[in-house]
């Protein structure tokens, strides 16, 4: 069909399943026309090659006639955004998107999509809250792993996959050689169905996982984080929205970080790790020597205490570059606990402090370390209340500074303004963005003579 696996193991664990897979479905009565058992041990990878570049020879006419010939004999019709986006779209090569989201599949729509999955291959799946059910579900995703449809697929928002199609999902992460993105949102993500993904976790080659939302506070993130402490894949988790705590749960996301040297973003934000789970958290990044670059915090009820337990840690950190303290009450205390700490730091290259309550004072403590800082490319300083004395101290730091390329910082109201104030603001405004653009323009021309400095800062500029 599709593909040649990257090695023979990974050919000899598809075939396995696949003959699995066809032992099942037969028992079921499904009809998904996978070869018989026999021709897919003897050659799983060279028949999916062939079968792909069989689908490669048909014209777009010919897959969306396949497709609508393949619902009429699973006696459904065609879903209309299938035809849709499949318009304009040439057979046999790579497509940007199959979009199902919230559409209804039943079984048989499932099993009517199979020449589609054969034909193409996509940058996206989303089946996000497309009400898939046990059956169809299994079906779909044992489709996607035998052809190798996709390298990101969005499961979010599907409470009634069944036991079958929570499996089946398990076996495309522990065995698809293409997949790279996983997200699973919006649903609960506990019993069985965190079983099934802390097996094949370890083993995966996942790079990036989202589980907002997934109800993972306590025995769940426990049982993730030992699947995850082996990984030697993964470089994103993201896990917004999970009521995560300061006791266990900053303890097990501590511990994560102590053993994992792979992981490279940790999104936590909406939360409620507080000052006492930031210790665990930062006792656990003090031991990173190589991994974690990106740490996203925002809104998790961290106050002035807890910039306590990040000074200790900042001076030393040598591979974190990106860091979001959004939302929190830090206050212009907290930043002046870590003023110093983060002159002293040798790799922050992003800094978000959103509404984090700082007012001029706070402003200036961070223009002081502007003026030290080589480092840093962007700071974010919007929704707080730094008016025309913060803003200018800034300006006259970036006057030192040669690295920021970003500043964000809002205007002043407009009631608080006199004609002196605003013309003043806005020259203030105007020189800031001027230096950070020269700055800019400086470190492009540097990456370029210097490829080495791109590589280190690639991957964060999207972050904040």
């Amino acid at each position: 069909m599709t593909r040649c696996s990257d090695s023979g193991e990974q050919s000899e664990d598809s075939a396995d399943f696949s003959s699995k897979t066809q032992k099942r479905r037969k028992k079921r009565g499904k009809r998904v026309s996978f070869p018989p058992d026999e021709k897919i041990v003897s050659g799983f990878a060279e028949h999916r090659d062939s079968d792909r570049s069989a689908g490669s020879c048909m014209s777009l006419t010919d897959v969306i006639v396949a497709y609508e010939q393949s619902c009429s004999k699973n006696q459904v019709q065609p879903v209309e955004t299938v035809l849709q986006q499949l318009q304009g779209v040439c057979g046999g090569g790579t497509v940007e998107c199959l979009d199902l989201k919230g559409e209804r599949l039943d079984h048989r729509s499932c099993e009517a999509l199979e020449v589609v999955l054969k034909s193409l291959h996509f940058d996206f799946i989303s089946l996000q809250a497309a009400q898939l059910e046990e059956n169809g579900g299994s079906s779909l995703l044992d489709m996607i792993l035998y052809y190798e449809s996709t390298t990101y697929l969005d499961v979010s928002d599907n409470n009634s996959m069944g036991t079958s199609a929570w499996r089946a999902l398990a076996h495309l992460i522990k065995q698809s050689v293409r997949l790279s993105r996983l997200d699973v949102c919006n649903v609960p993500v506990v019993n069985y169905p965190l079983q099934s993904l802390a097996k094949a976790l370890p083993n995966s080659r996942l790079r990036v996982l989202h589980l907002h939302n997934a109800q993972l506070s306590g025995m769940p993130l426990f049982t993730l984080v030992g699947a995850l402490k082996t990984n030697r894949a993964l470089q994103e988790l993201h896990l917004t929205n999970n009521l995560l705590n300061s006791f266990q749960d900053a303890l097990q996301l501590g511990d994560l970080l102590r053993y994992n040297t792979t992981l490279q973003t940790l999104e936590l934000s909406n939360n409620a790790v507080a000052d006492a789970g930031l210790e665990e958290l930062c006792e656990g990044l003090s031991k990173q020597t190589e991994g974690l670059k990106v740490l996203l915090l925002r809104n998790n009820q961290i106050t002035v205490r807890g910039m306590n337990h990040l000074a200790k840690i900042l001076p030393g950190l040598k591979v974190l570059q990106v860091l979001d303290l959004g939302e929190n009450l830090l206050g212009n205390e907290g930043i002046q606990l870590i003023r110093e700490p983060l002159m002293v730091n040798s790799s922050i290259l992003q800094l978000s402090l959103t509404q984090t309550n700082i007012t001029c004072e706070g402003a200036v403590a961070l223009a002081e370390f502007l003026a030290e800082s080589r480092l840093i490319q962007r700071l974010d300083l919007r929704q707080n209340w730094v008016k025309l004395g913060g803003l200018m101290a800034l300006s006259l730091a970036l006057r030192i500074n040669r690295s920021l390329e970003h500043l964000d910082v809002d205007p002043m109201p407009p009631q608080e303004q006199d004609e002196f104030l605003t013309d003043t603001q806005t020259r203030l405004r105007a020189e800031i963005a001027q230096r950070c653009s020269a700055n800019a323009s400086r470190l492009q021309t540097e990456t370029q003579q210097n490829p080495e400095l791109l590589r280190n800062h690639t991957g964060v500029s999207k972050c904040l």
